[in-house]
């Protein structure tokens, strides 16, 4: 008989039988928490590689918006209003890019803090199976 999730009714099952299938069982649950290791390691892997390049891309435009400050200065205190105006726009401009890249590695990280990792899930299972002893 099945249940409705699609799991065996074992309360027929003598208990020989239920003994015999705990190796499989652990196996298999074995298998099943390294492959999802695995797979948080691929995911936290990726996130924090994106993260990482969205800080260096912010980081870089950063370090160029430098010399536009001190085009903006000079330009500023040596010329008319058109030039240093032009220069101040693309301070502000580069800035804003900065910004924007920096919140996109910002978001990228907070997603490594929000998933649940192997030990974890580990974790959780030792206590449900403590809890129904």
């Amino acid at each position: 008989m099945s249940t409705p999730r699609g799991f065996r009714d074992r309360a027929d099952d003598s208990l020989l039988t239920l003994v015999g299938e705990i190796p499989e069982l652990v196996r298999a649950l074995v298998i099943a928490e390294v492959d999802a290791a695995k797979t948080w390691l691929a995911r936290t892997a990726k996130d924090g590689g994106w993260g990482a390049l969205w800080m260096v891309a912010a980081l870089f435009v950063l370090f160029w918006s430098v010399p536009a400050l001190g085009a903006w200065a000079i330009a500023g205190l040596s010329s008319w209003w058109p030039v240093w105006l032009s220069a101040l726009v693309v301070f502000f401009a580069m800035l804003l890019i900065a910004i924007i890249l920096a919140l996109l590695g910002v978001l990228r990280f907070r997603r490594l803090v929000k998933r649940q990792n192997p030990v974890q899930s580990i974790a959780q299972d030792v206590k449900e199976v403590r809890d129904e002893l």
